[in-house]
C-alpha cells in the first residue's frame, strides 16, 4: 500500500467525498485505512472502571484505500504517486505532477 500512518489524504468517493484528514491507522490485511473525521459512526460505549465514561461516542470507521488519495505537500491537492530511488538506493514516494517528495 502506498498510504502510511500520518499521511494527509483526501476522500475521492463516497458520502465523505472531498474531505481531507490524517491517517490514524492502516489495516493492510483488509486494504483499509482509518482517517480522522471521515466516515464517523455512533457507537454505544460501556463504562470501564473509573476513568472511561460510558455513553454514545463518535467513532471513525475504516475506508477502503481505493477511495482515498494522497495530498501533495507542495501542490496542496490530491495527486497520484510514483516511486523514485535516490543516490543511496532508498525508495521515496514522489508527486507525479510536481515531482516533490510526499
Amino acid at each position: 500500500m502506498a498510504i502510511k500512518q500520518g499521511d494527509l489524504v483526501q476522500v475521492i468517493s463516497g458520502k465523505d467525498a472531498g474531505k481531507q484528514g490524517k491517517v490514524t491507522r492502516v489495516l493492510p490485511g483488509d486494504e483499509k485505512v482509518i482517517v480522522e473525521g471521515v466516515n464517523t459512526a455512533k457507537r454505544h460505549q460501556k463504562p470501564r472502571g473509573q476513568v472511561m465514561q460510558g455513553g454514545i461516542i463518535d467513532k471513525d470507521m475504516p475506508v477502503h484505500v481505493s477511495n482515498v488519495m494522497l495530498v501533495c505537500r507542495h501542490c496542496g491537492r490530491p495527486r497520484r504517486t510514483a516511486h523514485r530511488l535516490d543516490a543511496q538506493g532508498d525508495k521515496h514516494r514522489v508527486c507525479r505532477t510536481c515531482g516533490g517528495d510526499l
